[in-house]
């Protein structure tokens, strides 16, 4: 009989715009697709994504974090590509 459950796992992701590093909790499926996470360190906020957790401190404008999410976006992408 095989169980497929979610993983749960704890993680450290810097911040989109400035890198500062933040935990998550973050649950994935059997096949390791992103379901959901949430933020466990104070002075940050999740930032939508369907492939990875992503996070921006809270300090950041909506501009820089949207900058910065693009350019990730862009960069991912691109290696996306080359694969």
């Amino acid at each position: 009989m095989t169980i497929s459950e979610n993983k749960i796992t704890g993680e450290i992701h810097g911040c989109i715009v400035c890198a500062k590093l933040f935990n998550l909790l973050v649950v994935y499926t059997p096949g390791g697709k992103l379901l959901d996470c949430t933020l466990t360190s104070p002075g940050g906020h999740i930032v939508p994504d369907e492939r990875r957790p992503l996070v921006a401190c809270d300090t950041h404008a909506a501009e820089e974090i949207e900058t910065a999410y693009k350019r990730w976006r862009s960069r991912n992408d691109e290696e996306a590509e080359e694969d």
